[in-house]
């Protein structure tokens, strides 16, 4: 559904509006304790549930702590060791070449700026925005992934064919405070109602507005 920029910016306070009572708490998922935590942890949720990745990030964070133990660490058992995150050959390269790069370039911390994360092996934008919104409190962009690539357009919020297009859509009308928070509440409201096969409109608390329902 096309709406013009006004409707979209009502819209999209209504919906803020909505997703901070339905969702006050949402957050980051993945478990961490650092940025380079959540660097690792965002790499190896790539076609991969979080739920499976907390899984495997406690004993592989307690044996690799640093990025110098990822760049240095045998290529076969880092592979092992995230073995069921899936695609774990990949993973492992892109975490290891990006701890080398972390090491090379950034005196050993992990960068916060979207140039400087962007610039490591395996990281693009959507993961650098993960880091940055939750690793460092810094709202640089909109994390979209499929639920939220997938609710924008149910909402009328953007109408673009790819992520990139919809992430700058939906920076244009939402605070860039709540970016990161909201990327987590309109994945939770797709987890919960708003889903991709059965939609659960009849129950969804923002159906008076959702242009969706409202055709």
């Amino acid at each position: 559904m096309n709406t013009n920029p006004i409707t979209k910016n009502k819209l999209a306070t209504k919906f803020l509006s909505g997703l901070k009572k339905q969702f006050p708490d949402a957050g980051c998922s993945l478990c961490f304790g650092s940025p380079l935590e959540l660097l690792v942890a965002t790499i190896l949720s790539a076609q991969c549930t979080d739920i499976q990745v907390n899984k495997v990030t406690p004993k592989l964070f307690a044996q690799y702590r640093s990025p110098k133990d990822f760049a240095e660490a045998s290529l076969k058992d880092l592979e092992e060791a995230i073995r069921t995150t899936g695609f774990y050959h990949n993973k492992a390269k892109n975490i290891q070449e990006a701890c080398r790069g972390i090491l090379e370039r950034f005196s050993g911390h992990v960068p916060d700026s979207m140039e400087a994360l962007t610039s490591l092996r395996g990281v693009g934008r959507k993961t650098a925005n993960v880091v940055l919104g939750n690793g460092f409190g810094k709202n640089e962009g909109f994390v979209v992934d499929t639920h939220v690539f997938r609710l924008s357009h149910r909402m009328g919020l953007a109408v673009g064919t790819a992520p990139e297009k919809v992430e700058q859509e939906l920076m244009l009308v939402f605070p860039q405070n709540d970016w990161a928070f909201l990327s987590h509440a309109l994945i939770l409201h797709g987890r919960k109602d708003c889903k991709a096969r059965k939609p659960n409109c009849e129950h969804c608390p923002f159906q008076k507005f959702c242009p969706k329902i409202n055709v």
